[in-house]
């Protein structure tokens, strides 16, 4: 009977479980369904700024201070985790990311300061003394764009004033509930890249007419263009991680639920076992009565 107790104790915990799964499942399905609008609503209009600011010729000298490269000597991280767990492997992936640049950077003789957003990031980087010199685990509580842009400000401001030479950002970026693809960017300096079609041929730029002039828009366009994917990068992220918790807790309600079964079968053969030992003894002290 103590093996009948043992498998009803484990049959109520993994139920248990269960519920608790299917229920975090059901949150993490309503909080993905607003981050996926969120970021689709997002990407057209970052997507049309960047392709703006790629069609402005600045190889004729107009350049902003966003642009200016520099010989590699201070680094600054920003890493873009989640605030909480049991969402696969969404950190654990970025953690590993930014950990190989870390090392990348340092083996080239380079200062690495890192600002993270996401307490897993934080809890895990902050072990180095002295290393993450921000973090912006409040945003991701509550992601409106005045308080992700006060953050892209400072780094912007950092750049300028010359305390970093390049600003990189590390992320899992959407791409639907099953997928994220971990991505490493370079958010400063500003690199206009060519356009290309997706058979990789080179696309003429759009002809523009600039007023008042090529470089008053550089300088209006950069910041905010900046400042847009910045905030994609955070909205990306987020839609990530609910679409990975959802998945991650659907996974295991499916197993929970595989568990369950093997846990009542084992219970109904060990009850039937018990039951047919007990037949055994009654029909065995009947027969040793009757003789």
């Amino acid at each position: 009977m103590a093996n009948l107790k043992e498998v009803r104790t484990r049959i109520a915990s993994v139920s248990s479980t269960q519920q608790i799964t299917s229920a975090m499942k059901m949150v993490s399905a309503a909080k993905f369904r607003r981050a996926q609008n969120a970021i689709l609503g997002m990407r057209p209009y970052a997507a049309q700024l960047a392709e703006i600011v790629r069609d402005i010729d600045v190889e004729d000298g107009v350049q902003t201070p966003y642009h200016e490269t520099r010989a590699l000597s201070n680094v600054l991280l920003i890493v873009v985790t989640s605030n909480k767990g049991l969402c696969g492997a969404f950190n654990s992936n970025v953690i590993k990311e930014a950990s190989a640049r870390l090392q990348f950077y340092r083996g080239q003789g380079c200062n690495v300061k890192m600002i993270t957003l996401g307490k897993r990031g934080t809890e895990f980087f902050a072990k180095q003394q002295g290393l993450v010199a921000e973090n912006g685990d409040d945003l991701l509580d509550n992601p409106e764009f005045d308080s992700i842009c006060a953050l892209c400000e400072k780094v912007m401001t950092a750049f300028c004033d010359k305390q970093y030479d390049c600003v990189e950002i590390i992320y899992n970026q959407f791409k639907n509930s099953l997928t994220q693809i971990l991505s490493t960017e370079q958010f400063l300096p500003v690199t206009n890249r060519e356009r290309t079609s997706e058979n990789g041929e080179r696309k003429s730029r759009n002809d523009y007419i600039y007023e008042p002039g090529k470089e008053q828009i550089m300088k209006e366009m950069i910041p905010m263009t900046l400042r847009s994917q910045f905030y994609r990068v955070v909205l990306d992220s987020l839609a990530a991680e609910h679409g990975a918790r959802m998945t991650a807790m659907q996974k295991a309600t499916d197993n929970a639920t595989e568990l369950l079964k093997e846990l009542r079968l084992s219970y109904n053969k060990a009850r039937q076992a018990a039951i047919t030992n007990e037949i055994i003894e009654i029909v065995s002290g009947s027969e040793a009565l009757k003789g």
